[in-house]
């Protein structure tokens, strides 16, 4: 990148777009939370054909995911980016409408796939600010993701409890969505401000540490899976609650997560990234447990309080450690851990449905909780 390219640019606008971004991304992704339950009911689906029609969620943004790269490479994270929001926002009010299992399905793999490319996108975008910026800002931009998860699930549930039917509440969360997506798209930085890979670098093998690094993310994504696509159903089918109230438990998340973001860069470097993969995944997994084992409501809201201070983060300390790898390209490795860690959000929730139709909800959500304290037992891959 040129010096007259680096004068052009614009680190604080194309922080705050990016910012802007992440929060568009948490508002639609908690949204659909509060839907599921309502879902479930209309649709008389149970357990397993609820997590066969999740699993067309996966499906999309296993699709999106390596296009959105192709993308990337061609036009660029910022039309990518505009996209993915795009497509993510306007598929939301589609969940509301389905008439039918396989009609949902269909909607969720658009959703799917709009989260997907945009997930990618704005992630790889983030690397570029940060670097632009030289200083720490991964856990920010997330932080924002999980104050949208927390408009996005508060915000819907409120909707609903004052008695706006579900289509009217998903389309005023699109309608904000694609207000942001459109307003903000001029300031995230230009094309021609990406680094790009060497040419076939791409293409080679990338080294066991990017994929193990991947593997973790896709742990700490398939936990954040959990709550978002789980949460509900549990507070709602094994702990009592109201239908227009279940959505709180990732409310709970959320609020936990987007604290402990905010102040991220702060507690990584007081704490190390290493303790904080150490303690963030052995907090997560005991949430997890506090969720199962603590037979209330409240217990509930607890654990996944729990889960949100665990989890917050683990994701942008292993994103920074995916960058500093020696011999990988940031723009080689990040898309191929972002990727890894989003099928955990995308695969994983499907997967608790099935272990959950053969057994129970509450041993599925323990299964998570110890694939967790595998996170906090290879902490030191944060040691680079």
């Amino acid at each position: 990148m040129t010096a007259q390219n680096i004068a052009a640019a614009d680190p604080k606008g194309a922080r705050r777009a990016v910012r802007l971004f992440f929060l568009v991304c948490g508002i639609g992704n908690a949204a659909w939370a509060p839907m599921v339950p309502f879902l479930k009911l209309r649709l008389g689906l149970d357990d397993a054909m609820l997590g066969l029609v999740m699993l067309a969620l996966g499906t999309g943004g296993t699709i999106a995911m390596p296009l959105a790269g192709v993308l990337i490479h061609h036009i660029g994270t910022r039309l990518t980016m505009t996209a993915g929001g795009t497509i993510f926002a306007l598929s939301l009010p589609l969940l509301a409408l389905a008439p039918s299992a396989w009609i949902l399905a269909g909607a969720l793999a658009l959703f799917g796939f709009g989260l997907g490319m945009l997930d990618v996108s704005m992630n790889s975008h983030a690397v570029v600010v940060e670097s632009r910026s030289g200083r720490p800002l991964m856990s920010g931009f997330h932080g924002l993701f999980s104050v949208g998860g927390l408009v996005g699930a508060a915000g819907l549930s409120g909707l609903l409890a004052i008695g706006l039917p579900l289509l009217t509440a998903s389309i005023l969360i699109a309608a904000l969505l694609v207000l942001i997506v459109v307003t903000q798209f001029r300031d995230l930085l230009p094309m021609a401000d990406e680094p790009r890979a060497e040419k076939g670098e791409g293409l080679r093998w990338p080294g066991w540490s990017v994929i193990a690094i991947g593997f973790l993310c896709f742990i700490c994504f398939e936990a954040e899976g959990a709550v978002l696509d789980w949460s509900a159903v549990f507070l709602r089918f094994s702990r009592g609650m109201e239908e227009a109230s279940a959505g709180y438990g990732y409310a709970a998340f959320s609020i936990a997560m987007a604290s402990m973001r905010l102040a991220g860069d702060r507690i990584t470097t007081r704490l190390g990234p290493v303790n904080i993969l150490r303690y963030g995944g052995l907090m997560a997994a005991i949430g997890f447990l506090t969720v199962v084992l603590v037979p209330s409501s409240w217990g509930g809201l607890l654990g996944f309080f729990l889960v949100g201070i665990g989890c917050a983060n683990v994701v942008p300390v292993l994103f920074s450690a995916a960058g500093r790898l020696p011999g990988v390209a940031p723009g080689v490795a990040i898309p191929i851990v972002a990727s890894l860690g989003y099928a955990g959000i995308l695969l994983g929730p499907p997967l608790i449905g099935f272990v959950s139709d053969v057994t129970s909800l509450p041993f599925a959500l323990g299964c998570v909780a110890a694939a967790l304290i595998i996170v906090a037992l290879s902490a030191r891959i944060a040691h680079q």
